[in-house]
């Protein structure tokens, strides 16, 4: 009888190891779950991220108004007879 009650709690013990510690326990499962929130996180933030770039190409593709504004933001770029005014704070103008 004392066998089978040994042989009962190795493998009660055997079992509950591979709960606790060994692949697929709930540890790793948690470390799993928090990982692919994380991943989760950065998909989305790259998604709103191609979208914006996607509508930003549209735009330029579409006509000169996208064109134009990105040249006037980027190059700062001023039409033909445009009067360019320049306005300092007051901490760059007394440098």
């Amino acid at each position: 009888m004392k066998w089978l009650l040994g042989i009962l709690t190795f493998i009660l013990l055997a079992t509950q190891y591979r709960l606790w510690v060994g692949d697929g326990s709930l540890a790793e499962v948690t470390r799993l779950k928090r990982q692919l929130a994380q991943q989760q996180e950065k998909n989305a933030a790259l998604a709103r991220e191609n979208r914006q770039l996607l509508r930003e190409v549209r735009s330029l593709k579409v006509g000169t108004d996208g064109v134009e504004a990105k040249a006037r933001y980027d190059l700062g770029l001023i039409k033909e007879g445009e009067t360019l005014f320049i306005f300092l704070d007051s901490e760059e103008a007394k440098k």
